[in-house]
């Protein structure tokens, strides 16, 4: 191989892991899960985590590894990679990262910032303090304390916003300082890196999203939403795309139709962030369309 690992990124619906895994069975690789919606066990249709066939054809890991109910943090999932890392160099895999999390894919190539703990005490402060005063008060506050992290967070990115703002009342210090200083280097920090992220145009985005819902409502992602009722979800996971509306449709107080529509636009709207970030912070990555002789691209790139 002329690379040590390979990282595929895009939004979701993009095609990215059906990339991830043509380049597996062809390169003798295995799949390293990049997206923080598919480490979660119990929901498999909802994130569209790879199904057994997938499974099948090529080795995957940090897929459906933790519990809905768990937290899972940024610096917890560069450790579950870089074991996944050790684990495919070991066997002589060639690593290959996929999914829609920029902040995972961060967390890989430039490192962590080392942010001391934030006590309780001041954590329900902050969220108080929000509930007061509202989400564009409580935004303009953070912009005083932590301006330019403030331009980049939307009012209504409830937890991101509270983290910032909770960061700065514990230690005086911006987030955004802290993320300059990264002293928890990235597991890929040191490796020869192919890197690419698969980018439908617009309509074709946004038809593969329509077209996902669809399949994931036939394969029984509402009976999988009615079964998460009974879990105590953790924030992140309770951000599961679909899942309001879908257990909405278990209990009789949305109707499929308008569940399907609605959960569509929300996943078009995160697909439109999710390519922000990568404009972003991806500039330098090899941007590809997946039709034609995308594949090819990436395979000549790696072998």
């Amino acid at each position: 191989m002329s690379v040590d690992a390979v990282l595929i990124a895009g939004p979701t619906a993009s095609g990215k892991s059906a990339a991830a895994l043509a380049l597996a069975e062809r390169a003798h690789g295995v799949v390293i899960n990049t997206d923080s919606m598919q480490v979660y066990r119990e929901a498999r249709i909802l994130t569209a985590r790879p199904d057994a066939d997938a499974e099948a054809h090529a080795p995957h890991r940090l897929y459906g590894h933790v519990s809905v109910t768990e937290a899972y943090s940024v610096a917890r999932y560069q450790a579950d990679a870089a074991a996944a890392l050790a684990e495919a160099c070991a066997k002589r895999l060639l690593p290959i990262f996929t999914g829609g999390t920029g902040m995972y894919f961060g967390a890989l190539t430039e490192g962590l910032a080392d942010i001391p703990a934030v006590p309780p005490g001041i954590r329900n402060a902050a969220a108080a303090r929000r509930d007061e005063i509202g989400a564009e008060a409580f935004h303009a506050e953070l912009a005083e304390r932590d301006p330019e992290i403030a331009q980049r967070l939307r009012a209504l990115d409830t937890q991101r916003v509270l983290r910032a703002y909770e960061v700065f009342e514990a230690s005086g210090r911006p987030l955004s300082a802290w993320q300059r200083s990264k002293p928890i280097p990235g597991p890929l920090v040191e490796l020869k890196l192919a890197r690419f992220v698969v980018a439908p145009p617009r309509p074709e985005l946004h038809r593969r999203i329509d077209e996902r819902f669809v399949h994931m409502l036939a394969a029984g992602a509402v009976e999988e939403a009615a079964r998460l009722s009974s879990f105590e979800l953790s924030k992140s996971a309770a951000k599961i795309l679909g899942l309001r509306e879908l257990q909405a449709v278990s209990t009789g107080r949305m109707a499929v139709d308008e569940a399907r529509s609605t959960a569509q636009a929300a996943t078009r709207q995160y697909a439109k962030r999710q390519l922000t970030w990568f404009r972003h912070r991806m500039k330098d990555w090899t941007w590809l369309e997946p039709s034609g002789n995308f594949l090819t691209e990436i395979f000549t790139s790696v072998t």
